[in-house]
């Protein structure tokens, strides 16, 4: 069994999500209980690529729980696909001592995690991204708190499409994954969802709209993901020259980055608690190469070769689902 680590590091990396402070936290707690230093890099791998390193204690981390994105600072770095840059963080970690790095992100992140483990260097991944569309988690940190953000909007959004009788058209993030919009077009009760993993026409979602106004609905719902090939720009633009197709006036609202931006709620703090402590562990235990993530309510350790190897599919069963509970 390889020598645990005496110091390791953590980073964040990608798009931020509720719940990262809280998995920071855990790591630098925990990583102090097994008697480590512990170092947070700044600004995720493009830090890394700079040695930019920070000692962490436990004061270090206090009163972050609760606070959304990430103190250590996040970024995109499509620098780290390619070898030198890589190789340049390796000498970084080596000249400060640091033999183990915990990587709290998504897709992108743990490609870079197991491009690293790849390399020979110990490396343990925390599933993180609003997006929920990493292998080796059923859900992944700041994905609650994203609905329930996004959830809020539309409850408030139906209000006053009542009031005026009309469409709402909210586009949620995700990028190529529609489970946000999946979830909370059932949670609102949308009259329809369009996800990009089953693309539909503006003409089919024409129909359930003039049906809904022809049943005397006060309002109609729907949910778009960020992804599909009519996003809600697009769909603007065309209802804009078929006004007479849904009976309803529209409304567009698109929510951005407001949904990553909240407090995360208390399943957040906890999950990622729970991951990153399990990450730790599994460096204490000399097992690296691996997520931490939840699959059938039980924390798992992933190999980052699996994690990274394919997408994780969408129960496309609850469109359906969406489907017949909006007739």
């Amino acid at each position: 069994m390889p020598t645990p680590a005496r110091k390791i590091a953590v980073l964040t990396s990608g798009g931020d999500a509720p719940g990262m402070n809280a998995a920071v936290r855990a790591v630098v707690r925990c990583g102090i209980g097994c008697g480590w230093e512990v170092a947070g890099v700044r600004n995720g791998y493009a830090g890394l690529i700079a040695g930019d390193f920070v000692p962490l204690d436990a004061r270090a981390v206090g009163g972050i729980i609760q606070l959304g994105g990430t103190v250590l600072g996040s970024s995109r770095c499509p620098e780290f696909c390619e070898p030198g840059p890589r190789r340049e963080a390796l000498g970084h970690l080596a000249a400060a001592g640091i033999s183990a790095l915990v990587v709290i992100g998504g897709d992108g992140s743990q490609r870079g995690a197991h491009a690293l483990s790849q390399m020979g260097f110990p490396v343990a991944g925390v599933a993180s991204t609003i997006d929920n569309d990493l292998c080796g988690s059923e859900i992944t940190i700041g994905v609650d708190t994203a609905l329930n953000v996004a959830l809020e909007a539309i409850d408030r959004l139906k209000i006053t499409a009542s009031s005026h009788r009309r469409a709402i058209l909210v586009e949620v993030m995700g990028r190529r994954c529609g489970y946000l919009a999946l979830m909370v077009g059932i949670a609102g009760g949308a009259e329809a969802v369009l996800i990009p993993e089953l693309e539909s026409g503006p003409e089919q979602l024409a129909e359930v709209i003039r049906a809904a106004y022809g049943r005397g609905k006060r309002h109609a719902l729907v949910v778009v993901a960020e992804g599909c090939a009519m996003n809600a720009f697009r769909l603007e633009q065309h209802f804009a020259e078929h006004r007479e197709r849904l009976g309803f006036g529209l409304r567009v609202t698109i929510l951005g980055h407001v949904q990553r931006g909240g407090a995360p709620g208390a399943f957040d703090r906890l999950l990622a608690t729970r991951l990153a402590a399990a990450a730790v562990e599994a460096l204490a235990a000399g097992r690296h190469g691996v997520l931490a993530g939840q699959l059938h309510g039980a924390i798992v350790m992933t190999p980052l070769a699996e994690v990274t190897a394919g997408s994780k599919p969408l129960d496309l069963s609850l469109l359906d689902l969406a489907s017949v509970l909006a007739s």
